[in-house]
């Protein structure tokens, strides 16, 4: 398989981390960003160039923006773009949810992609070449009490990326991926002690990568599940 130029947003733990292990195991170069300064600045020791990782915020569009035009001046547009970052609210009548918990997920989940594929998709366009991943939940395709603001966010992401499958060129693909239940921090804040009941991120990143790998342009639109394809 050709090596790809692989970008992947919230790389400092769960999906992203294990992700990152993943495709630099299978020859990829690497491509991340993630809210932990400490984080990054291990992932920064530990995988030498060519891989890049950035201290980034993807809710705030000057901080994609400047890390964008770092990126590209450097390796180009990317092969695969994955809108992995995203945050869960604390489980909670959505009435009671403060108003910037409310806001903080729909940044960082919804506006954040848009932000990442805001200042990304243009070289990747330009190229006709490219596939995008937006990160979605069971939760984007179906709801449960106490993750409104979450369910809100991710059925955002299917519309947002349905409608920019409609607009790409021929040559790329936008998809939404359902990532299954994968015992991470997030799944944890739900589920509490029953989440140790399912997988880990890096035993599911052992599937999802070639997956991943394997979307192309004939991919184009569709609502994903890992193993659909």
């Amino acid at each position: 398989m050709p090596k790809r130029i692989v970008l992947i947003t919230g790389v400092t733990r769960g999906l992203g981390r294990a992700m990152v292990d993943e495709f630099v195991r299978l020859g990829h170069t690497v491509l991340g960003c993630g809210r932990s300064r400490k984080e990054i600045e291990q992932l920064r020791r530990r995988l030498r160039p060519p891989h890049d990782f950035y201290v980034v915020d993807v809710a705030s569009d000057d901080d994609v923006k400047s890390w964008a035009s770092l990126l590209l001046s450097a390796h180009g547009p990317p092969d695969l773009l994955l809108n992995n970052a995203g945050i869960i609210n604390k489980n909670a009548p959505l009435w009671e949810v403060p108003a910037r918990e409310f806001a903080e997920v729909i940044d960082v989940n919804l506006k954040g992609t848009a932000n990442v594929i805001r200042h990304f998709a243009p070289e990747m366009v330009k190229r006709k070449r490219g596939v995008i991943v937006n990160f979605s939940s069971g939760w984007g395709r179906s709801t449960d009490p106490e993750v409104a603001p979450y369910c809100a966010s991710k059925w955002g992401i299917e519309g947002l990326t349905l409608a920019l499958a409609q607009e790409l060129p021929s040559g790329m693909a936008a998809v939404s991926l359902n990532p299954g239940v994968i015992n991470t921090a997030m799944l944890q804040s739900c589920f509490g002690k029953s989440a140790s009941g399912y997988m880990s991120a890096e035993e599911w990143a052992k599937t999802a990568v070639p997956f991943l790998l394997k979307l192309g342009p004939s991919d184009n639109g569709k609502q994903l599940e890992l193993g659909d394809h």
